[in-house]
């Protein structure tokens, strides 16, 4: 059985806790950690990420979250 490849980090505060959530290319989610943990450096070396994620595409998958969590929130396309 394959799992579906993250195509997306988002790095986002939740309740004053900065988390990193994972998407696929469909933005379905795909699991959430500690955006402070090893993984999160060794997944964006080398990739630039975009401010905000608060654009139409990203309203299912970031409801959750208020306006302007989703604008401070940091998006990186990761490579596939």
């Amino acid at each position: 059985m394959h799992s579906t490849p993250a195509r997306y980090l988002v790095l986002i505060d939740a309740s004053g806790a900065m988390t990193a959530r994972l998407f696929d290319a469909q933005r379905a989610a795909l699991g959430d950690f500690d955006a402070s943990s090893e993984e999160v450096a060794v997944m964006t070396r080398g990739l630039v990420g975009r401010r905000g994620a608060d654009a139409p595409e990203w309203d299912k998958a970031l409801a959750g979250h208020n306006l302007g969590e989703r604008r401070s929130a940091e998006v990186f396309t990761l490579d596939v």
